[in-house]
């Protein structure tokens, strides 16, 4: 069975861990993203988006979380985002491939995060990484990420994320039908003028 759909039919999200699921086209898309990477990924506070990757690519990857329901997989971390950098030191510089889902959207914790990210992530990795469209300069400040056409289907959230990515991507750059049938980002350029 699909790993994205086996994990959402059987894992609740927890509102008290501000957890909310990818839907599953969107979970495919960020497989699909990491599979092409072809290295380790880090999934950080993005268990969803872990147990949908293919088991013979999970192996190589982890996934840093809170949570610790998930303490039993091997490619678990516990993972605290007041402490960025207590992580295994075996982690630093070890990730093709870094995505983050941070649970807070406030300039404090994405502080938090970039510096997780910098830690985990080797020379060259690619950055995906989920937060408001309000965002951006922020993230452009933090980690050198730009916004991308494709925006993330997470049914149980109240407000729409974006994605920031530090590469290029075709299947980013194109809208996400379960989302958008226009362009966003014009929309939004055009409310701010």
């Amino acid at each position: 069975m699909d790993g994205a759909k086996t994990f959402l039919e059987g894992t609740a999200e927890r509102a008290d861990l501000n957890q909310y699921w990818f839907s599953q086209p969107t979970l495919s898309t960020f497989v699909e993203e990491i599979c092409d990477a072809n290295g380790p990924a880090a999934l950080v506070s993005s268990p969803s988006v872990y147990f949908s990757l293919p088991e013979e690519h999970r192996r190589k990857c982890k996934v840093l979380d809170f949570d610790r329901q998930w303490e039993s997989d091997p490619g678990f971390v516990f993972y605290d985002f007041h402490e960025p950098e207590n992580l295994p030191e075996a982690l630093r510089g070890s990730f093709a491939f870094v995505l983050i889902d941070p649970p807070f959207i406030t300039r404090e914790v994405w502080e938090k995060y970039a510096a997780t990210a910098r830690f985990l992530a080797c020379q060259g990795a690619r950055f995906l990484c989920t937060t408001i469209a309000e965002n951006a300069p922020l993230m452009e400040e933090l980690l050198n990420l730009h916004p991308v056409l494709f925006r993330p289907g997470i049914p149980n959230l109240v407000y729409q994320y974006s994605i920031y990515v530090n590469y290029d991507s075709s299947r980013l750059h194109k809208l996400n039908p379960e989302i958008d049938e226009d362009n966003w980002q014009e929309a939004l350029q055009k409310t701010m003028r």
